[in-house]
């Protein structure tokens, strides 16, 4: 009506749009600089950020503002700009009538996305809390490990039994092979014939221990016995798992030979089953429980020790300063059994910790989405509000007529969600032997708390919008 351009109305909005942005960019940057540290712990990583001015990133980072300016400009500069003056005097113009299933399908998306978050941040922490409270078949609390034992030579058992003497330890092995990662492994061709073939032979873990390894590790004998010193054969016995007896095929294994090969061609070991041992997991609990025999000898790699004191820090103290009077200028580390345990699974307290973060932002970012969208709308019909109002409507109906649609909306996005939550959290939980059930309390869960927080987000604007002056809001009629 002024005479103003269309082309001028279009680069105004586009302005405005990347100096928005840009804006938002440097307030995104103070974020990242305020946050990384956290990031970094929760990922694992060492970013910096220097490395957002690097030749590769810093380019990319000064073209943003224009081209995420210019992609959200480009709609309401083209749109708004083409509305015909004399109409929107006129009060023809409907805002947003031709946009609103747009609105509808961007409230959807954000709360599946939400929904599907929520589902996968309950699963995995029930996995994980499944893999921290699940009977692993041996003892992984209070066991203090001593590493590179073996550099002690001679002084070995003479530093074991001194350990043993200190008050709270219970008892001691010495051995390599333990039940978590980045320990020793070693496995052999195993057969229940002495002439092996490739039907008859199988591939079983050999751990070499000592006489106290069982009892340490609170592992459990189901038959037979464990090796004993009152036992002089000891040496050419072997004691398996419930899987190599399951192998095996006998009811009762104990007594029966097992043979293994040697780097002789055509010689084999003869071994003696003394004992089955219940299984334990000496993998983590992606895999099932292989085979396992333990033999006794053997390198000794660690000194571990059962513990049972509320003074750790004492105990390691004394352990130190016996290491330092058998072994001067030689290095003392140790660590726990279940800080090893759970190094296994430090990929998976990650996937936790990312999905809760995501979680609470995609919920964040939906409830703004969701707020303004109910605001609008609110505007949209604030005389039909007054008319209701003044036709005797409730401020409690008013708030369930503008709030129904949002409900709906969050309905299909839970209908549209569930499936996918199920679909990837199950083919997430397959790449574990033991696992947790995806029950259907997770998606009630999950879908409740979307309902609820939508609800939250739009009464807000509803109940303002509910309680206005019906005069006002009619007194341009």
């Amino acid at each position: 009506m002024l005479g103003t351009e269309k082309r001028n109305l279009v680069l105004q909005f586009l302005f405005e749009s990347t100096l928005m942005v840009l804006i938002s960019l440097l307030i995104a940057v103070a974020i990242v600089y305020a946050v990384l540290p956290l990031f970094n712990d929760v990922a694992s990583k060492q970013m910096t950020t220097s490395s957002l001015f690097s030749p590769y990133i810093l380019p990319l980072l000064i073209a943003l503002p224009f081209i995420v300016g210019l992609l959200a400009g480009s709609y309401p500069a083209f749109y708004l700009s083409a509305f015909k003056p004399i109409e929107i005097l006129k009060g023809k113009l409907k805002l947003g009538s031709k946009s609103g299933g747009l609105r509808s399908v961007l409230v959807v998306f954000q709360f599946a996305v939400s929904i599907i978050l929520i589902v996968g941040t309950i699963v995995v922490y029930k996995q994980i809390n499944y893999i921290q409270t699940k009977n692993l078949g041996y003892n992984k609390d209070q066991v203090l490990i001593i590493n590179g034992i073996s550099s002690l030579n001679n002084n070995v058992d003479a530093f074991k039994n001194e350990v043993l003497q200190m008050p709270g330890v219970v008892s001691g092995t010495l051995t390599g092979y333990l039940p978590v990662s980045n320990s020793y492994r070693s496995d052999n061709t195993y057969s229940k014939q002495a002439v092996m073939d490739a039907k008859t032979g199988f591939d079983m873990q050999n751990w070499r221990v000592d006489y106290d390894y069982i009892k340490t590790l609170g592992m459990q004998v189901i038959k037979g016995r464990g090796f004993s010193r009152e036992f002089g054969g000891d040496s050419a016995s072997v004691i398996i798992n419930e899987t190599t007896a399951k192998i095996l095929g006998y009811a009762d294994p104990v007594g029966k030979k097992i043979y293994t090969t040697t780097d002789t061609p055509g010689k084999t070991l003869a071994y003696t089953i003394i004992g089955v041992v219940k299984n334990f997991n000496f993998e983590s609990l992606h895999q099932d429980v292989g085979p396992l025999a333990l033999l006794l000898g053997g390198g000794f790699g660690s000194g571990v020790f059962k513990v049972n004191t509320s003074n750790i820090q004492s105990l390691t103290t004394q352990i130190q300063n016996k290491w330092k009077a058998l072994a001067p200028g030689l290095p003392f580390s140790y660590h726990f059994l279940n800080e090893s345990f759970d190094e296994m699974y430090r990929a998976e307290q990650r996937v936790g910790k990312i999905a809760l973060i995501f979680s609470v932002l995609a919920i964040f970012i939906a409830c703004l989405g969701l707020f303004g969208l109910a605001t609008f709308i609110a505007e949209q019909r604030t005389k039909e509000i007054g008319i209701r109002k003044v036709l005797g409507a409730s401020v409690q109906g008013i708030v369930q007529m503008l709030s129904k649609d949002f409900m709906k909306l969050v309905a299909i996005a839970f209908v549209f969600a569930a499936p996918l939550a199920w679909w990837a959290m199950h083919s997430w939980l397959n790449d574990f032997a033991y696992r947790i059930n995806i029950e259907w309390w997770m998606f009630a869960a999950a879908g409740f708390g979307a309902l609820f927080i939508a609800l939250a987000t739009v009464s807000f604007q509803a109940i303002r919008a509910a309680i206005a002056n019906p005069v006002k809001s009619l007194r341009t009629e």
